[in-house]
């Protein structure tokens, strides 16, 4: 697929280019993000070229991953990344970070009703997942916010620098933003 950009009533969703890994970089020497987000740590210039110059473009070429950079609508720095990753019979998981000075402006739960639905319309998304290590609060509040089910804890489920974490998982469905989805559900009725 070729990338997409997408645009909110305060964000630009876009895709990455080469010159953006000085503002990756930055963003990433957040504790909080590499505690959270299974990237390097330490977090070296070199993780965030191989991010925009390779990951984000081979995702798109592969279809595997829909990875943009976001920033507010009327420019300026690199505020988050989201992307849609792991496709698998019409679920797609979706996965974000937002730069600390950025945090707490509802633009996180702003970019992941984009993302999603975007998944739902484009794509033909059935089921959105979310996923998080147990712990994670700022990222369940964002998942709550924008209308996710939490459905439980995935035991050993998070896989992030060389050891199995339990996380939380919730899921997104096309009727819970009042769109059609391209598969009938029949809900349990139990």
């Amino acid at each position: 697929m070729e990338p997409i950009t997408l645009t909110t009533d305060r964000l630009l969703l876009s895709p990455f280019t080469p010159g953006d890994a000085d503002e990756v970089h930055a963003a990433c020497q957040d504790p909080d993000i590499q505690r959270w987000i299974p990237v390097p740590s330490p977090y070296e210039l070199r993780h965030a070229e191989e991010f925009v110059e390779v990951t984000v473009p081979d995702g798109w070429r592969n279809d595997s991953e829909y990875t943009l950079s976001v920033r507010l609508r009327e420019g300026g720095q690199l505020i988050a990344s989201s992307g849609l990753h792991h496709p698998r019979s019409g679920a797609w998981e979706i996965g974000f970070w937002m730069a600390k000075e950025h945090r707490g402006r509802g633009y996180a739960t702003e970019m992941v009703l984009a993302m999603a639905r975007w998944a739902f319309t484009d794509l033909a998304c059935t089921r959105l997942e979310w996923r998080a290590e147990v712990g994670n609060t700022a990222s369940r509040g964002v998942a709550e916010k924008a209308g996710f089910t939490v459905e439980g804890v995935q035991r050993s489920g998070f896989h992030g620098r060389g050891t199995l974490r339990d996380c939380w998982v919730a899921s997104l469905l096309p009727s819970d933003l009042g769109l059609p989805c391209p598969v009938p559900y029949l809900p349990s009725s139990t």
